[in-house]
């Protein structure tokens, strides 16, 4: 997408889609729609108002609904912010600047950070998403952009990213292709069918994720090449959280080059977990790995 095309609309099929999955969330949600030069960025926000802020990423082809099985857990002590990505399946309406670089969405995430005035947050991605943060991690650690962006990211949680330390399964792509071939419900949930082994999210958010697919068809997912994790490693305490049936890639692998590269990062890998099956699969154990990691208390507050 350019500054040039029209913004996508989504239907009112796709926003009452969109309602049934956040439906799904048992807290409640407060939803922020942030301006800036890309456009409007769609936030769910919940959880403790003088809460540390957690900022959330969702891989490619979901939006921030897919936390709605770990949201009750974060919010019972952050202050949650789920951001719909911007260009892609979502409230987030892109109708600004482009988005053809990875230069481009650090600074479009420079913008959700201080449209929401956070001078420090943790920051913890999924799939895409986790690709999302290391690179704005890495960007923050150089100092970023913005004023202010040096050291914005206190602490990096990655759940089994994808394309920071492995490439995909050859498998995996050619299962995923009638998702862009024929994309719809049906394509979609055959795919979390085989990749979760039987056990895709809720039926709420496999719709919603089927009728994005049509949508948002011709939206295109800027990405680039391996976020230099050195860069970040010595500067934001990292967690590696990895999907131990993974079908997207081997965790093992994964896990050995994180290692070599993120210095003190802490690797666990979750059993009985895939890729996408992840966020919602063990919602309890996932919680407890994350809250284990993160800060309980501003910088400079009380627990």
């Amino acid at each position: 997408m350019t500054a040039d095309t029209p913004a996508h609309t989504p239907t009112a099929a796709f926003r009452e889609a969109y309602e049934q999955a956040m439906a799904l969330w048992p807290v409640p949600v407060e939803r922020l729609d942030l301006p800036s030069e890309f456009g409007s960025t769609r936030v769910n926000v919940c959880g403790p108002a003088d809460g540390p802020p957690l900022v959330l990423l969702h891989g490619g082809g979901t939006t921030s609904a897919v936390w709605y099985a770990l949201a009750a857990t974060l919010a019972r002590t952050h202050r949650v912010h789920a951001v719909d990505q911007m260009g892609g399946p979502g409230l987030s309406a892109h109708t600004g600047r482009a988005l053809r670089r990875p230069e481009d969405l650090l600074d479009w995430l420079d913008g959700v950070f201080s449209g929401l005035g956070l001078a420090s947050a943790a920051l913890l991605g999924h799939s895409y998403g986790g690709w999302l943060a290391l690179s704005y991690a890495v960007h923050t650690a150089g100092g970023g952009s913005a004023p202010g962006a040096r050291g914005r990211v206190n602490r990096l949680v990655l759940l089994d990213p994808t394309q920071c330390f492995a490439g995909f399964r050859p498998s995996y792509l050619l299962r995923a292709l009638p998702l862009f071939v024929r994309p719809g419900e049906r394509s979609t949930r055959r795919f979390l069918e085989w990749e979760t082994r039987g056990a895709p999210p809720a039926p709420a958010l496999v719709r919603l994720m089927g009728r994005g697919a049509v949508e948002f068809r011709a939206a295109k997912v800027v990405t680039g090449p391996r976020p230099d994790a050195a860069r970040a490693g010595a500067a934001v305490p990292t967690l590696l959280l990895l999907a131990g049936d993974s079908r997207t890639h081997d965790p093992r692998r994964v896990a050995a080059r994180a290692e070599r590269t993120l210095a003190g990062v802490r690797i666990a890998t979750l059993a009985g977990t895939t890729h996408h099956s992840l966020p919602y699969a063990d919602a309890d154990e996932l919680g407890r790995q994350v809250l284990g990691f993160l800060p309980t208390q501003l910088p400079g507050g009380t627990p």
